[in-house]
């Protein structure tokens, strides 16, 4: 199978590349602005005959990125500012480079009649879900961030173009992902701080955020499963959630850098910037997703949420995301 993925290297989009090696694709194409993502994550690659990179930018839509859909069997749409609280103080930032990047996708899909589309959507559509754990048909989606709004907006998209042009597409709602080649997020927060005072750790928020986090290595997983599987069906769209059974608190995992960075006494200091204790204006405090529609697949991922920032630490004090030093 020949195959493009858009955002190839940055952090899911790069790991996702490596498991698409493995998994014998004869053909891999990856398009990157390299805004966000490094040539680094993918320099395995580089040199090979089946990868070919593509240093452009989707918000283009005459680029001659374009061209290189044509004979692609599937796309693995990754690409995208994943910054949350960027889209607040910033929302056409989130606008052009998701949901317009998103729009020139799907038109390069038609144009040269791709057969499947995977979609890296966000649990950030469902906003303040009532119901917790949050399922699939959750309902109404009222996302509290432009970037939510851009991701609800780009599945409606893409679930359109599935409906009028025959695209088959998977859109796929992460709970926070995690591991090495990430280069932002709370625990990357956490390391660099305690790296620059081992004494003194500023936590955003009052601390007792609870959300669900998933190792890189079970997301890609997860994610490889649920398209093979897909493609072996028969619905022109689906939805699923692909996160972890369990939650951690922002204080929990504090605690757990603190512990794997070897430090002793640490103060912490918290730093809520709305009423009710979030770290920043559109942050989601509670987010736990319903994942039993993928568990009913066959799948159950291998670290549960605490499990995911404990290797995610240990990774980062080993100095596998070279970015935090």
């Amino acid at each position: 199978m020949k195959a493009v993925v858009t955002g190839g290297c940055g952090f899911i989009g790069s790991h996702l590349v490596d498991r698409l090696v493995e998994e014998g694709f004869e053909r891999i194409i990856v398009i990157d602005n390299l805004s966000s993502g490094t040539l680094d994550n993918v320099k395995a690659h580089l040199d090979e005959d089946y990868f070919t990179l593509v240093r452009a930018d989707l918000k283009d839509a005459e680029g001659g990125w374009v061209d290189y859909f044509r004979g692609c069997e599937a796309v693995f749409h990754f690409a995208a500012n994943p910054e949350v609280r960027v889209s607040v103080t910033d929302p056409k930032v989130h606008f052009q480079d998701n949901l317009l990047a998103t729009f020139n996708v799907l038109e390069a899909c038609r144009k040269h009649k791709v057969l499947y589309i995977v979609f890296a959507s966000s649990s950030t559509v469902y906003g303040e879900a009532r119901a917790i754990p949050t399922p699939e048909y959750y309902y109404p989606l009222e996302p509290i961030s432009v970037y939510g709004a851009c991701k609800l907006s780009c599945e409606q998209l893409i679930s359109t173009y599935s409906r009028l042009y025959g695209l088959r597409s998977l859109s796929l709602r992460y709970a926070n992902v995690i591991g090495p080649r990430s280069n932002h997020g709370v625990i990357i927060d956490f390391v660099r701080k305690l790296r620059k005072d081992p004494t003194h750790l500023e936590i955003l928020g009052d601390g007792t955020q609870r959300k669900s986090y998933l190792y890189i290595s079970d997301a890609v997983d997860a994610t490889l499963h649920l398209f093979l599987k897909f493609i072996g069906g028969d619905k022109m769209h689906e939805v699923y959630n692909v996160g972890n059974d369990d939650w951690v608190t922002v204080r929990e995992i504090a605690d757990i850098v603190v512990e794997e960075m070897g430090l002793k006494g640490v103060r912490y200091s918290f730093k809520p910037v709305t009423p009710d204790g979030r770290g920043w204006p559109g942050d989601v405090k509670f987010m736990l997703l319903d994942i039993s529609k993928l568990k009913s697949t066959g799948w159950s991922p291998k670290y549960d949420s605490k499990g995911a920032v404990r290797e995610a630490v240990r990774a980062l004090v080993n100095d596998e995301f070279p970015q935090v030093r």
